[in-house]
């Protein structure tokens, strides 16, 4: 059996699946992240050694993670998941195995997985973001990822907040060092801080207090969906994708799939304001497909 196998590497989650031939889930497991950098790399070679001698096969491995290799140094950088920053993860990872492995952004994967099977399949040009624990994106173009000379094609989340309005100046200082990234606002703990306060980092329950009356949180959902109009009309006027797809935990409001395209038309430029915004079809596990499927070309 010929099955290619992806991980997506988490802050707090750490996932496998195995794909065969014909794309269809074979095996699937989930474990927390560990916290020390070899404590990653042993636990991400032991679900993939579990998971071939389950299926009696080898397999193909790629690996997303929060972050990409640098093409200066083979050394990962910008990842979220810090541990990770600084470290050999594809050769450390290869070694572990015996064989050579691909890792590449989380939201690339993501978006290859969409592009793919999901809500981009059958679009020329698919832009997919990653609205979680952190915020990025990945750009795909006719199936294949547009990686970038630097390989930061599609870091939208690390751009700052466009049109920022009076009362956000003079706005927020991002774990990277840059000022009002598109991570302080829009991820997860993003707009439960802003919501709620600094040190508050759980957005999941502010759809329902929402619902149940509560001005603050109905407020910072409506500060979010302004903001990522903005940061989506930015990206149109650079790349007018055929199709902008929201994965992650914060891409499960179902507000933003009404609110925002609406909220986007004033900052597009052109007579055109046509926006094409989807949910992602594989949820939070678009990113370890696309994984998977990081040896699909060549």
């Amino acid at each position: 059996m010929r099955i290619r196998l992806g991980i997506d590497l988490g802050g707090t989650k750490t996932e496998i699946v195995a794909l065969d031939g014909a794309g269809k889930v074979v095996l699937r497991r989930r474990r927390p992240t560990p916290g020390p950098y070899a404590g990653i790399v042993d636990a991400m070679a032991a679900l993939v050694e579990e998971a071939e001698r389950e299926l009696g096969a080898r397999g193909t491995v790629g690996v997303g993670i929060p972050g990409s290799i640098s093409p200066a140094t083979g050394l990962v950088r910008n990842a979220n998941t810090q541990a990770l920053n600084g470290q050999a993860l594809d050769r450390d990872l290869a070694a572990a195995l015996g064989r050579e492995v691909r890792v590449m952004n989380d939201a690339n994967c993501l978006a290859m997985s969409e592009a793919a099977d999901g809500a981009g399949a059958g679009f020329p040009v698919v832009f997919a973001v990653i609205l979680g624990t952190g915020c990025g994106g990945g750009i795909i173009v006719h199936g294949r990822p547009l990686d970038g000379l630097n390989r930061v094609a599609g870091e939208w989340g690390h751009t700052p907040l466009p049109w920022m309005r009076p009362e956000e100046l003079p706005g927020t200082t991002c774990w990277c060092g840059r000022p009002n990234c598109l991570e302080t606002y829009l991820s997860g703990p993003g707009l439960a801080c802003d919501t709620d306060g600094p040190g508050h980092r759980d957005a999941s329950r502010l759809e329902d207090r929402a619902a149940t009356g509560d001005a603050a949180a109905r407020a910072g959902l409506e500060r979010h969906a302004d903001r990522l109009a903005r940061a989506l009309a930015s990206l149109v006027n650079v790349l007018d994708p055929d199709v902008i797809v929201l994965g992650g935990g914060v891409s499960n409001l179902p507000r933003l799939y009404e609110q925002v395209p609406r909220l986007m038309a004033p900052w597009i430029f052109g007579d055109a304001k046509a926006v094409n915004l989807r949910r992602a079809r594989h949820g939070d596990s678009s990113g370890v497909f696309g994984a998977a499927r990081l040896w699909d070309h060549g």
